[in-house]
């Protein structure tokens, strides 16, 4: 399945730049193959980036919304018609299957089109004021100089959620992508330009983490969008809070699937598969907790091991395949480190964890379910990031509530149940950003908000109608006639 090195550069100002420094992207279903190499950025490529980025700021912001919603719109059609396409080469950098990868890229075609519009709605109000011939009027301007720091395993829809919102409303954007997934991010900037972004409103540097630290410290940013890991995302808050500017934060989850005695079973352990297993694990919304009743629990544990034994693992680009490898040799294993340490807890290795091997080497990790867990188990508290599931056992529906709410995430949560009782109770009571009821934790719309609770997330929302706090600031006017 060998195809063509793909040569990136950084795109600075318009221009596609070189770097003399280069690094090989491997795929992960085949670690013989190189996908590209990459330019390893330096902060000059950043200093010319962000003064790039302020230079056409100022154009871009009074442009007409109408330009920049067909820009959007445009982007967003070229990315549907080269689904195929870039949703290959999206499986071949990250690992997720081939329908994966094609639904990632029509998801963000989808984002693009959906923030053309709201770059026309970007609304204000007039107000009454209390003294008499004074006027008020209230609009929503940019913030300026948005910096992104994205993440490998979503490598073109979150790219494409922040910066979309970002340049609907008037927004000069430097983003900063995943080492591990550079390929597909040129392939989204390649897009802009050709979609009419103009000369330095879009710029995207290519580097190590040094590159992020320096992004979010630049005094040149006014604002910057993480996704990431708990402890980066703690260095991105205390540096930009250091200097004033405005951040945004999502780090993860730990999420909880309850399960109680009334639910259906089948759809139980088919929710649980997708949420746990579905994308190798690799999204912070995957249900990496299952709290289950003791009333469906072995029926429930025995299921899902009958499930598990019929996943097929393998290439991401072979047609039968359902979970794909891991991203990196390093995540793939830190899964496995997991999974003995779960054990060496007192966890019981249910189903699955063994090491896989193929004709062809790659970083798969076979999916695990893994019994009789307790919430302080390190299983049951830090995030895995791949094929991994724990179980908890508890009595009724108070001990389940009280055991998703327990830890420090709270992300995405879920809860399969045929008691309208239960479910309504549990969309108020649970401390999480997201609820799912019936549904696997992971999936979410495009069109509305994404974000958790606790320390998973910081600052405004992503996604949907709530983009635009985070991305514009306030004006109040006051007006004597």
């Amino acid at each position: 399945m060998g195809e063509g090195i793909l040569d990136l550069r950084h795109l600075i100002a318009g221009e596609w730049r070189k770097s003399e420094a280069r690094q090989p992207r491997f795929n992960p279903s085949d670690t013989d193959e190189t996908v590209a190499r990459a330019p390893i950025g330096v902060l000059a490529d950043l200093e010319d980036a962000v003064s790039a980025a302020r230079a056409a700021f100022p154009s871009w912001a009074a442009a007409s919304p109408e330009v920049r919603a067909d820009c959007l719109d445009r982007i967003g059609s070229t990315l549907l018609s080269r689904a195929p396409m870039l949703g290959r080469l999206l499986s071949r950098e990250e690992g997720k299957t081939l329908a994966e990868g094609i639904g990632e890229v029509s998801r963000a075609a989808r984002i693009f089109k959906y923030f053309a519009g709201e770059a026309l709605r970007r609304h204000g109000q007039n107000l009454d004021s209390v003294r008499p011939g004074v006027e008020i009027q209230t609009y929503r301007q940019a913030v300026g100089v948005i910096g992104l720091i994205t993440p490998w395993n979503f490598p073109i829809a979150i790219p494409a959620w922040k910066s979309a919102p970002a340049l609907a409303f008037g927004n000069a954007v430097v983003m900063k992508p995943a080492s591990l997934t550079p390929a597909i991010a040129v392939a989204l900037a390649e897009i802009m330009v050709e979609s009419g972004v103009p000369s330095g409103v879009f710029n995207l540097v290519i580097g190590p983490g040094s590159i992020g630290d320096a992004l979010v410290r630049h005094p040149g940013i006014d604002g910057v969008s993480f996704t990431g890991s708990q402890s980066v995302g703690l260095q991105v808050a205390s540096a930009a809070a250091a200097r004033q500017a405005r951040f945004q934060l999502e780090m993860g989850g730990k999420n909880p699937l309850v399960i109680l005695d009334d639910a259906d079973l089948d759809r139980a352990v088919a929710v649980a598969i997708d949420g746990a297993f579905f994308g190798t694990g690799q999204r912070c919304t995957a249900s990496s907790r299952l709290i289950v009743a003791e009333g469906v629990h072995d029926k429930f544990i025995a299921a899902m091991a009958e499930r598990m034994r019929n996943l097929r693992v393998g290439h991401a680009l072979s047609a039968d395949t359902q979970i794909g490898p891991a991203a990196s040799q390093a995540q793939q294993e830190q899964s496995y480190a997991f999974i003995a340490r779960a054990q060496g807890e007192g966890g019981v290795l249910v189903a699955g964890g063994a090491r896989i091997t193929r004709d062809h080497p790659g970083w798969y990790v076979e999916p695990a379910l893994i019994g009789e867990t307790a919430m302080e188990m390190e299983i049951n508290r830090l995030e895995v990031f791949g094929p991994v599931a724990s179980v908890i056992r508890v009595k009724d529906y108070d001990e389940a509530l009280a055991t998703a709410n327990a830890g420090d995430f709270g992300l995405s949560a879920g809860i399969v149940t045929s008691s309208l009782k239960f479910a309504r109770h549990f969309q108020k009571a649970v401390r999480a950003g997201m609820v799912m009821t019936n549904l696997p934790t992971a999936g979410v719309d495009y069109h509305v908000p994404f974000g958790g609770m606790g320390r998973s997330s910081f600052g405004a929302r992503e996604q949907g109608f709530a983009a635009i706090e985070f991305y514009t600031q306030t004006k109040t006017a006051y007006s004597y006639a």
